[in-house]
């Protein structure tokens, strides 16, 4: 009877542990896995583009200042301003010119980079104020020419004027060039551009305006250069020679050095 009731406790012990590894088993199994962990990236969006950078320029438009910002990890877009003036006297045809050059400017490139330093920049010259002016003066008694003929300027009212070549104000420009304003490595933050490219701003325009009087000769046959249509008419074809001596700046070459920080 002893060995009967020890049989019967074992038979129960059993039962119960494998009922109960069976629940666990089957609660384990029931649990779904948990879902792996999503991984972490880093965006090269916008979010890790370059946002500001300042460069100060050397260039054949003048003295310059330039800003730009990152529009994608291999566009970026540019403001420059420019200025320059230079001054000096010449003579042409006879008549003393006192000179003036100034080249005041503003654009907007879009820089598209082939690679990690070249860039592609087409651009606006969206304000041209460049322009050229002159005061003309011919001491009197002395000869000049205008349109081919020869005149004296009359010593007692001599002959004296004023010049102005302008340009127009806007034109495209295009540009090719090394360096980034804006260097995609975090730490790096100085840097130098080189480019040249062309500005298409069309012929310059000159104007011509003279007075007092011009002689046939020395002294003599005296006429009002303003009211005599003859000489008016001469001082219009200088006026076309020194155009089409301004043709050659129809397309206006730029190079351009620029030292640049990005913020």
């Amino acid at each position: 009877m002893r060995n009967l009731s020890l049989l019967n406790a074992s038979l129960i012990f059993c039962v119960a542990s494998c009922f109960g590894q069976t629940q666990d088993r089957a609660a384990t199994s029931a649990t779904p896995d948990a879902p792996p962990p999503t991984p972490t990236t880093t965006p090269s969006g916008s979010s890790s583009l370059p946002h500001f950078g300042l460069a100060v320029s050397a260039s054949t438009l003048g003295a310059g200042i330039q800003a730009a910002t990152a529009v994608s990890r291999s566009e970026n877009v540019r403001v420059a301003g420019n200025y320059y003036s230079y001054s000096r006297d010449f003579n042409k045809d006879g008549i003393e010119y006192n000179g003036t050059l100034k080249l005041k400017s503003a654009e907007v490139l879009f820089d598209q980079y082939l690679g990690k330093v070249f860039h592609l920049s087409p651009g606006l010259m969206f304000y041209d104020g460049n322009k050229g002016t002159a005061g003309a003066n011919v001491s009197g008694g002395q000869s000049f020419s205008l349109g081919g003929a020869t005149y004296f300027s009359d010593p007692a009212n001599p002959t004296v004027g004023t010049g102005l070549i302008s340009f127009r104000k806007l034109s495209p420009e295009l540009m090719l060039g090394v360096g980034n304003l804006l260097p995609r490595r975090a730490k790096t933050h100085f840097s130098v551009n080189f480019e040249l490219g062309v500005v298409f701003q069309g012929s310059p325009s000159a104007a011509l305006n003279l007075n007092g009087n011009a002689c046939t000769g020395a002294g003599t046959n005296c006429a009002s250069v303003a009211s005599t249509p003859a000489i008016q008419a001469n001082v219009i074809s200088e006026q076309n020679k020194i155009n089409n001596s301004l043709s050659v700046f129809k397309y206006y070459p730029v190079i351009r050095l620029s030292f640049g920080y990005k913020f």
